[in-house]
C-alpha cells in the first residue's frame, strides 16, 4: 500500500467535501455489520467520521473491516460521500457524510478494553485513575487538555509580551 499520509482529521469534513480522496486515521469508535455494508465510527482528538465498507467498492477493504474491533488504530483511503437520506446525523459536525472506504490498513490492535470509551456512561474513579491513559481518550478529557493549554498559551503569550523569560527549573539527583 506504500506510504500513507492523513489528509484530514476525523472532525473536519463535511458536504463542501464530497467528491474528495482523503486519508484518515484513528481510533474505531464503534462497529456496525448492517447485512453486507459495514460501519465504522473513526475517532481522533478533532472528532468522529463514519466510514462504510461495501463489498462492491473494495471487497479487501470490507473483508478486513470483519476483523476490526474498538480501538483499533486504522488509516482508511476513501471518498467523501454524502449520506443519504434519512441516515444523516444533524448531532454530529460530520453527520452528513461519510467516508466510502477503498482501503484499510490496521495499524495497531487493542485488547477488550476495561470500559468504553464513551462520554455517556459513568466510570468508576477507581477504575479510570487505574487506565488514565484510556480516560484521556475520551471527548472530555480531550477538551480539558485543549482548554488547558489554551490557558496556559495565553499566560505564557501575556508574560513573554512583558519582557518575561519562562525558566523550567532542572531537577537534579544531588
Amino acid at each position: 500500500m506504500g506510504s500513507w499520509k492523513k489528509t484530514n482529521s476525523c472532525g473536519e469534513l463535511r458536504k463542501d467535501d464530497i467528491g474528495k480522496e482523503v486519508i484518515l486515521m484513528g481510533w474505531a469508535q464503534s462497529r456496525r455489520d448492517h447485512g453486507g455494508l459495514i460501519f465504522i465510527d473513526l475517532r481522533d482528538r478533532e472528532g468522529i467520521t463514519q466510514i462504510v465498507f461495501d463489498p462492491e467498492d473494495s471487497a479487501e477493504a470490507h473483508t478486513k473491516a470483519h476483523i476490526i474491533k474498538n480501538e483499533y488504530v486504522l488509516a482508511v483511503k476513501g471518498k467523501v460521500v454524502s449520506r443519504l437520506t434519512g441516515s444523516k446525523n444533524p448531532n454530529m459536525p460530520t453527520g452528513e457524510i461519510e467516508i466510502k472506504a477503498s482501503q484499510v490498513k490496521i495499524l495497531n490492535i487493542s485488547d477488550t478494553l476495561p470500559f468504553n470509551i464513551n462520554d455517556k456512561i459513568e466510570i468508576n474513579d477507581n477504575l479510570r485513575l487505574k487506565y488514565r491513559y484510556l480516560d484521556l481518550r475520551q471527548s472530555k478529557m480531550q477538551r480539558n487538555l485543549h482548554l488547558r493549554h489554551q490557558v496556559c498559551m495565553e499566560i505564557r503569550n501575556y508574560l513573554n509580551s512583558k519582557k518575561f523569560l519562562d525558566i523550567e527549573r532542572l531537577y537534579s539527583s544531588q
